[in-house]
């Protein structure tokens, strides 16, 4: 519920961001909307990369759910301001609001390694956070598509005159806020920390969820009994109280509602070996290169690289789609103008249903996938096909009327999947690279606001070209250029390995001596930040021991 919330917030404003802009009333020509849309959407990927960091950094300090939470309440108040705004400054303003409060990006990442912690397990657990995300962006264009200009939609349920009228695209937002709000609270109750050192600390949050789940069973319990009899109503009653909840879908030794009451001391808990609490691994702050190590640092630059291309093409798409019909005479091979002249509803129709086909595939098709290629694989023959899509997006114009709808479902399709592929594959390469737990809220913090920024260029530069594309008569200039990006990113995967992180089986046993007490937790510490190769923090181990 927490990581549904931000996607439906996120993806609501795409359908009728071209028309909000034009309401401002900042420009007569249709050509500028594209530069100001890209600047709207880049607002708030600005605001985060500048505090993405921060956010990883104090997920390691306090812990996940406390950043977790306030990233939910920051985008609540950035909906509101942006549901507000009467201008442009404002609904910039509201956008960097929400990026500055919210490091959730990084933070999530970090949180789904440290519940997941067995490789064969990855794919199918780091297909459920993008899962998550496309059933929120099924739900976001829908609400902004159907919600947005209401006194104009739904004129007897809205009329003239009122809030809605003043500000027309106040409705989609003030929903998002809901939305937003019981996700918080759903939070505060339900939400488990999964910081190594800070998940056996007590929660009053979780204390009342659980007294509110008891209740609830307990009542669904006396219902039962009603209807059964009350022979043997106090033995269920004492196996409720003392069951404990069956484990969910988790590859370590349980959370701490399965382990230990959350009033018990981390020193007092019955932890089991993967989870106790490493004493000795710590990083310096002249140890940063040894943590950022080369594979670190090339799967961040290909997350960086992803996120530019990817980001300027969900921008582009619906402006593609948005722009007017040209009638002025085209010249092949490239130049050529206009859109598809598609209203708000239709576009976020069609984004409803590739969210559709992405839920899907992200459950179905990438672990299929993953478990036959691996990840580096997968990730290198999407990133390497990329390109082609940007070739070939901006000639849908060209075709037949008839076939326009086929060709653009076909690209949309095409890119869903690619996506789908490309952005889990990474996170586990990201992952499986870092060297040691304790700072994957780092490494994920710093990847995070990297995406961040390049989320940030990559609307407002191509919304700039395609707007210059426009008035030259190239309407595809904007997605060739992109395409220029996604070949970097394809030769830049070329680099890329799997080895070399915690995940690898020379760092599995160097980890599980430890916990036999065969080697001392400091040299497991010079083992995991060693730069050197095996033979080194294999010596630095049996001089410690």
């Amino acid at each position: 519920m927490c990581r549904i919330c931000e996607p439906i917030a996120f993806m609501s404003i795409f359908p009728y961001i071209y028309y909000m802009i034009l309401s401002f009333g900042i420009t007569s020509d249709d050509r500028q909307v594209a530069f100001y849309a890209g600047m709207v959407t880049s607002a708030f990927a600005f605001a985060e990369f500048s505090t993405g960091v921060i956010w990883g950094k104090l997920s390691d300090r306090i812990g996940r759910k406390p950043v977790l939470l306030t990233g939910l309440a920051g985008t609540l108040l950035s909906m509101l301001v942006f549901g507000f705004a009467p201008n442009l400054p404002v609904a910039l303003l509201g956008r960097a609001l929400g990026g500055l409060l919210n490091g959730n990006i990084g933070v999530l990442q970090t949180t789904v390694a440290e519940i997941v912690t067995v490789k064969e397990h990855q794919p199918r657990a780091y297909s459920i956070m993008p899962f998550v995300w496309c059933l929120g962006s099924i739900l976001g264009p829908a609400l902004g598509g159907a919600l947005a200009q209401p006194c104009e939609s739904y004129p007897t349920l809205f009329p003239r005159g009122s809030i809605f009228d003043r500000f027309p695209f106040l409705l989609p937002n003030l929903v998002c806020a809901i939305i937003l709000a019981l996700g918080v609270l759903i939070g505060i109750l339900f939400l488990e920390e999964t910081h190594e050192k800070k998940r056996y600390r007590r929660d009053v949050g979780l204390e009342i969820g659980d007294w509110i789940t008891h209740r609830c069973r307990i009542q669904e319990l006396c219902h039962l009994s009603d209807k059964a009899g009350d022979a043997n109503l106090a033995e269920a009653e004492s196996l409720l109280i003392e069951d404990d909840e069956p484990p969910g879908y988790r590859t370590t030794d349980g959370t701490p509602r399965q382990q230990v009451s959350r009033s018990q001391s981390p020193s007092n808990a019955p932890l089991g070996p993967k989870r106790r609490d490493k004493e000795g691994l710590h990083l310096k702050p002249n140890e940063a290169r040894k943590v950022f190590t080369r594979q670190v640092v090339l799967n961040i630059a290909g997350y960086g690289i992803l996120a530019y291309h990817t980001m300027s093409f969900d921008t582009l798409m619906p402006l593609f789609l948005s722009t007017p019909v040209s009638r002025e005479p085209s010249s092949m091979p490239f130049h050529f103008a206009g859109g598809f002249a598609m209203s708000a509803q239709a576009i976020g129709f069609m984004l409803s249903l590739q969210g559709v086909y992405s839920m899907l595939a992200q459950v179905f098709l990438f672990p299929f996938i993953v478990r036959r290629l691996g990840n580096l694989k997968t990730f290198r023959c999407v990133v390497i096909a990329w390109p082609l899509l940007y070739l070939l997006v901006p000639y849908l114009v060209l075709l037949p009327k008839r076939y326009q709808w086929i060709g653009i479902y076909a690209c949309l399709l095409w890119r869903v999947t690619s996506q789908v592929l490309a952005y889990p594959s990474n996170a586990i390469l990201l992952t499986n690279s870092a060297p040691s737990m304790l700072v994957l809220g780092v490494i994920n913090g710093v990847a995070a606001s990297t995406a961040s920024l390049m989320r940030a260029f990559g609307p407002t530069i191509s919304g700039l070209i395609y707007t210059s594309g426009l008035e030259m008569g190239y309407n595809g200039l904007a997605f060739w250029i992109s395409g220029l990006v996604a070949v970097l990113g394809a030769f830049e995967s070329m680099w890329m390995g799997e080895g070399g992180g915690r995940m690898d089986q020379e760092y599995m046993e160097v980890e599980a001596a430890e916990e036999d007490g065969i080697i001392n937790p400091l040299a497991v510490n010079a083992a995991l930040l060693a730069a050197g190769g095996r033979e080194d923090r294999c010596g630095k181990s049996s001089t410690q021991s």
